[in-house]
């Protein structure tokens, strides 16, 4: 036993949490490192997975305290990770990430324990203050919220990496035509 540390017991305010353990669960590999090293440095021990499996089991072995979950995994949902998190630990704050955003999903997300609903691409500010948000608080509108255009060409390189830069199969699932999205390629980001 260790003598040395003294554990103060856990209130309603999360900032006040002493035990700030963080699963991300997202099998966008560039994404999950830039994430992982963003909530390191803002004072959580990280733990990743990239699939439903090893979130599962990430869950099994020491479920966390605070969780980050893509909503569409590679082998299955994150909502099944969000459930299992919530029944291991009903004290955990879990937010579920998704490029694909409805209704429906965000209801069945917040049903099965996920305390907020993002849509992607969301920044570390924006998931850190979902994670610390005190319930009930009105969370503050963005300083710099993106533009449609940006949101829009975010969502076009998501699909670009994920058919492993095929321009002709991104613009088939996109559903445009193939110049049109060379394009769009071509060009810088907008703000």
């Amino acid at each position: 036993m260790n003598k040395g540390i003294t554990m103060k017991p856990a209130t309603t305010n999360p900032a006040a949490v002493v035990e700030k353990h963080l699963l991300i669960v997202d099998d966008d590999k560039p994404f999950l490192s830039r994430l992982a090293r963003a909530m390191e440095s803002r004072g959580f021990t990280v733990r990743t997975a990239e699939n439903v499996a090893e979130g599962l089991a990430a869950i099994a072995s020491s479920p966390p305290s605070f969780a980050i979950i893509d909503l569409r995994l590679s082998d299955g949902s994150g909502l099944d990770v969000i459930s299992e998190l919530k029944a291991k630990r009903p004290d955990a704050r879990g937010i579920i990430l998704t490029g694909y955003a409805n209704i429906v999903t965000a209801v069945t997300a917040v049903k099965l324990g996920a305390f907020d609903y993002l849509a992607k691409p969301a920044d570390a500010d924006e998931i850190y203050s979902a994670l610390m948000a005190i319930p009930n608080e009105k969370p503050e509108l963005p300083e710099n919220p993106m533009s449609a255009d940006r949101v829009r060409w975010e969502h076009i390189q998501r699909i670009y990496e994920l058919c492993d830069r095929n321009v002709s199969e991104t613009a088939r699932r996109l559903n445009m035509h193939r110049r049109t999205l060379q394009r769009i390629l071509a060009k810088r980001a907008p703000r």
